[in-house]
């Protein structure tokens, strides 16, 4: 009798402490989350007495701290984002806008001879034109990456539209004296896309390789058994290797000297279509070349 009088004793002494050091657990991983909450610490929560079930539950808590930091730190890289956006699309605007309101001034001057006055209007319908590009261009972006925002895919034959989007850029390339290289795959290319956006990516690769080239531009096609891969080619001695990774960012321009000159979202544009047709663009560098590569699924 005494025997399990001492036994049930243990027992309860057991399971006693055992709720007081768990008590004791609970109220350090409320202080914990209370100092979270209120910004005085940023770490992970820490037990001091191990229980299978207080260890999963903490384990949980962790997990949802991390992903907090991630979304957090997402967050505000979207935001300086936008920031930088909203700065860079003033500037895009003021510039031409001020330059517009000058000469309209100049044009109100009745000395104004009519081969100035030509030339004042030539200037500002060249101002006002680029503003439309640009504002086009800003709306046109935020339209593709609305979640809402959807495309028809459809099977393209890649071979037929790439030489149809070259051939409306014969003056382009002439102009600056650009004699491309075009290697197109023999065997018919058929991929999975949108047709407008395929066009479209086309033709901002093509006129971003026109703008910025110092020498000539390649334009390849290949095929692999999974993929098609349209490559454009051209010299980029003013780039540097850091730069790759801003490339897509809205209004970004890495020629300083060129600013002006294009509305920088171009790119951010080709990159948001491929990503809608659940394609892939990438950028690299390679002895002083731009490489832009696309890739599109091929048509089973």
């Amino acid at each position: 009798m005494l025997y399990l009088t001492v036994l049930s004793v243990a027992f309860a002494l057991f399971f006693l402490s055992r709720f007081i050091l768990l008590k004791k657990e609970i109220r350090s991983v409320t202080d914990q989350l209370l100092e979270r909450h209120q910004h005085k610490a940023d770490t992970k929560i820490n037990l001091a007495f191990y229980d299978t079930d207080f260890e999963k539950l903490a384990k949980e808590i962790n997990v949802q701290i991390d992903e907090t930091k991630v979304a957090n730190a997402q967050k505000r890289r979207t935001e300086n984002e936008l920031r930088q956006a909203i700065l860079n699309m003033s500037h895009d605007i003021r510039t031409p806008m001020t330059s517009i309101l000058g000469y309209i001034q100049f044009l109100e001057n009745e000395d104004l001879t009519q081969e100035k006055s030509k030339e004042y209007i030539m200037i500002i319908k060249t101002g006002a034109l680029r503003l439309k590009g640009l504002l086009e261009d800003f709306l046109e972006l935020s339209m593709i990456e609305s979640a809402e925002y959807s495309l028809k895919m459809d099977s393209i034959k890649l071979n037929d539209m790439v030489l149809e989007v070259l051939v409306g850029f014969y003056e382009e390339f002439n102009k600056k004296n650009i004699e491309p290289s075009i290697n197109i795959s023999e065997n018919e290319v058929w991929i999975i896309g949108n047709s407008s956006a395929v066009k479209r990516v086309i033709e901002n690769l093509t006129i971003n390789a026109i703008k910025h080239s110092s020498g000539n531009v390649a334009i390849n096609l290949n095929k692999t058994p999974s993929y098609a891969e349209l490559t454009v080619i051209n010299p980029a001695s003013e780039l540097k290797e850091e730069d790759l990774f801003y490339l897509f960012n809205r209004f970004y321009k890495a020629d300083q000297a060129r600013k002006g000159k294009g509305t920088g979202l171009g790119l951010s544009i080709t990159k948001s279509l491929m990503q809608k047709m659940n394609g892939d663009i990438t950028a690299e560098l390679k002895d002083e070349q731009l490489y832009m590569k696309c890739k599109w699924k091929i048509k089973p």
